[in-house]
């Protein structure tokens, strides 16, 4: 089944430096039809204004993926890590027993990216951090893990059998993907048009997928996939 998910009627969230959307029941906003999908808890759709972020905070137990849409975010965690992710790259984070993170727009122009979390199949364990470039051109009409429980295809490496991945699509290119049975599946248009099975999604629209399900998606307009199939 294919749930979809419009942007506008997504949760939100305002301030003077972050405009926040969220897929999934987070913070402030509740809905008990949207608590998760599988072990996929958080697609939040984030526009963090210049020389602002989220200041230092803990997590624990959680696979915290970023794709950054637009612009760039600046980490660094009480690892001692330090990394710059700009558009179209991913980073991950495994908070393990505890980690303190920041997150900020360190450039002149705003950022935009999905943050995604995922409940790792086990709590606690050492904290962990990765950040790699993954070129638009290399994933034209066709899938691209960015990270995985396997570390396969030279992926981010994920605490959890899930595998977050991406595409870019032509107009009139198509594209498939078996969701197996047993399995979850949610996809978010970073950019363009899309029809998924005949139903149309913009920029910025999400839908979810319930169990075995052959989906093919087809450009309106050129577009940017992000998809997470999990348990």
């Amino acid at each position: 089944m294919i749930d979809l998910r419009p942007f506008d009627k997504l949760g939100r969230f305002r301030n003077e430096w972050l405009d926040a959307n969220y897929h999934f029941s987070f913070s402030g906003y509740h809905n008990e039809a949207r608590m998760g999908e599988g072990a996929l808890r958080v697609w939040n759709d984030d526009t963090i204004q210049p020389h602002t972020g989220f200041p230092p905070h803990g997590h624990q137990s959680m696979e915290i993926i970023t794709y950054v849409r637009k612009g760039a975010i600046t980490h660094k965690d009480s690892m001692g890590n330090t990394g710059r992710t700009e558009a179209g790259d991913v980073q991950v984070m495994s908070a393990g027993a505890g980690v303190q993170h920041s997150e900020w727009n360190a450039d002149d122009e705003t950022c935009q990216l999905f943050q995604i979390w995922i409940l790792p199949r086990e709590r606690g364990g050492q904290p962990g951090w990765g950040t790699r470039q993954f070129p638009k051109g290399d994933r034209s009409g066709k899938w691209t893990v960015f990270a995985s429980g396997t570390g396969a295809d030279d992926s981010l490496t994920l605490r959890q059998d899930a595998t977050v991945m991406g595409a870019t699509l032509r107009a009139g290119d198509t594209l498939d993907y078996n969701v197996a049975a047993g399995r979850h599946g949610y996809f978010v248009l970073a950019a363009g048009s899309v029809s998924l099975n005949g139903h149309v999604l913009n920029a910025r629209d999400g839908a979810a997928i319930h169990g075995a399900e052959t989906l093919v998606l087809k450009g309106i307009e050129d577009a940017e996939i992000v998809f997470v199939d999990t348990i």
